[in-house]
C-alpha cells in the first residue's frame, strides 16, 4: 500500500475511534499520525591540535562511530593528526565536544594512547564509562618472546631433518626410476609411450615460443653489453668467441632449464598434486597400478628427451639475437659470424651442453614428481608443494651446473 494512502487510512480510523469514544463517554486516546521519520545526519569526526597555556591539546569533535570512521574520506583527514597526537608526549585530550562515541571510536583512542590513560583527559561520565569498558576488556598486546639459543638449535635441527627427509625421498624416487627403466627395457611393448608422447608435446613443443623469445632477447642484451667493452680495445671480432662459448656451453642450457623448471616442473607437481587431492593416487594404489611406472617414468623420459632439444633451440635463438646486435653495433656481418663460430667453439662444448641438459631434464622431472607425491589432500598443501617444486628445481639446476663447470673445466676450452 502507498505510504500516503496508508497515512490517510490511519487518520480516518483514528477519527472514527475518537468519535466512538466520545459517544460512550470515555476519554479517548490521541490518534496516532503517520509522519515520515526524521533522522539527523551524524556530524563529521574531527580532530584538531591546539596550543593552550597548559600545553598542546587534542580536541575531538563530531561523531566517532564505526560508520563514520570507516569512511575513507573522513579517515584520511584525521588519521595523520591522530598518529601525530598519539606519538607526542604530554598532549591533553578533550572529548567534551564529541556528539557520539561508540566502542570502535573508544578502542581507536585507547590504542592511540598506547593502552594507558593519558596524563590529562577531559570527558563526560558517559564517555568515561565507555573508555573504562574498553580498557577493561582490551587484551594485552601479544609480543613474541625472542628465541633462545637452544630453541634456535632445535629449529636448525628441524630444518636439517626436513632436508634429509627430502633427500631420502628423492633418492628413493631415483632408485625406483632406475628399476622402472629396467622393466621398460625388458618389455618395451607395455611401456607408457602414449603418456610419454603427450608429456613430450606439453613439455617440449609448447615451450618453444617462450624459450626462443627469452633466448633471442638475452643474445641481444649480451651483444650490446660486450660491444661497449670490446670496442675500447679494438677486439670487435672476439664477440663471436664470447657469445659462442657463453651461449652454447652455459647460458643456453641454463636458460632452457630455468624456464622449463618454472613452466613444466610446476605443472608436473600440480598435476600429481591434484591427483592426490581427488584421491586418484589412492585409487591407483588400490588397483595395483605402479605410480612410478605410470607417473614418474613417462615424465622423466619426456623431460630427458625434450631438454636437449629445447637447449639447442634456445641457444640458436640467442646466437641469432647476438649476431644481429653485433652486426648493428660493431659491424660484424652474419657471414663472418657463421664462418668464425665453428673455429671459435669446439664441438665438445655442444656435447657437454647436450649432456647436462639431459641431466637437468631428469632432475626437474624427479623434483616435480617428488613434491607432487608429497602433497597432502588439501589445496593449501598443493600451492606450497608447487612453489617449493619450482624453487628446488631451479636451485638443483644451478648446483648441478656448477658441478659440471668444475668437473668438465678442461673440455672444449
Amino acid at each position: 500500500m502507498h505510504a500516503g494512502t496508508q497515512c490517510r487510512l490511519m487518520d480516518y480510523l483514528g477519527l472514527r475511534h475518537f468519535a466512538a469514544a466520545v459517544t460512550r463517554g470515555v476519554s479517548p486516546a490521541l490518534p496516532l499520525r503517520c509522519e515520515p521519520e526524521r533522522t539527523m545526519p551524524e556530524a563529521t569526526p574531527t580532530l584538531t591540535l591546539h596550543t593552550r597555556p597548559t600545553g598542546r591539546c587534542a580536541v575531538l569533535g563530531g561523531c566517532w562511530s564505526a560508520a563514520r570512521l570507516a569512511d575513507p574520506g573522513q579517515w584520511s583527514k584525521i588519521s595523520q593528526t591522530l598518529v601525530l597526537a598519539g606519538s607526542s608526549r604530554g598532549v591533553q585530550w578533550d572529548l567534551l565536544a564529541l556528539t557520539r562515541l561508540d566502542h570502535t571510536g573508544a578502542q581507536l583512542l585507547w590504542n592511540t594512547w598506547g593502552r594507558q590513560w593519558p596524563m590529562q583527559l577531559q570527558v563526560n561520565p558517559a564517555q568515561q564509562a565507555m573508555l573504562q569498558r574498553v580498557a577493561r576488556f582490551s587484551g594485552a598486546e601479544l609480543r613474541l618472546a625472542p628465541m633462545s639459543i637452544g630453541q634456535r638449535f632445535l629449529k636448525l635441527g628441524e630444518q636439517l631433518w626436513l632436508l634429509w627427509d627430502h633427500l631420502l625421498g628423492l633418492l628413493a624416487l631415483t632408485g625406483q626410476l632406475l628399476l622402472d627403466l629396467l622393466t621398460l627395457v625388458r618389455s618395451p611393448r607395455c611401456g607408457p609411450w602414449r603418456d610419454m608422447s603427450g608429456h613430450l608435446y606439453r613439455i617440449g613443443a609448447t615451450a618453444l615460443p617462450v624459450t626462443a623469445l627469452v633466448g633471442f632477447m638475452i643474445g641481444i642484451v649480451l651483444a650490446y653489453l660486450m660491444s661497449r667493452q670490446l670496442r675500447q680495445f679494438g677486439a670487435d671480432t672476439f664477440i663471436v668467441n664470447i657469445l659462442g662459448i657463453g651461449l652454447i656451453r652455459e647460458l643456453g642450457p641454463m636458460l632452457a632449464a630455468i624456464l622449463i623448471a618454472g613452466r613444466s616442473g610446476s605443472a608436473i607437481t600440480a598435476q600429481i598434486g591434484v591427483m592426490r587431492v581427488t584421491e586418484e593416487l589412492d585409487a591407483m594404489r588400490v588397483m595395483g597400478i605402479a605410480q612410478g611406472y605410470r607417473l614418474v617414468l613417462p615424465r622423466a623420459l619426456a623431460c630427458a628427451v625434450a631438454m636437449p632439444l629445447i637447449s639447442v633451440w634456445t641457444t640458436l635463438a640467442a646466437l641469432l639475437g647476438g649476431m644481429l646486435a653485433a652486426d648493428a653495433v660493431l659491424g660484424v656481418t652474419p657471414a663472418y659470424f657463421f664462418a668464425t663460430l665453428p673455429r671459435a667453439v669446439e664441438i665438445g662444448n655442444l656435447w657437454l651442453a647436450l649432456g647436462k641438459s639431459m641431466v637437468f631434464g631428469v632432475l626437474i622431472a624427479l623434483v616435480g614428481c617428488h613434491y607432487g607425491l608429497r602433497v597432502k589432500p588439501n589445496t593449501e598443501s598443493l600451492g606450497q608443494g608447487t612453489t617449493a617444486s619450482v624453487v628446488t628445481s631451479i636451485t638443483v639446476v644451478l648446483l648441478v651446473d656448477a658441478l659440471f663447470a668444475v668437473v668438465f673445466k678442461n673440455v672444449g676450452i
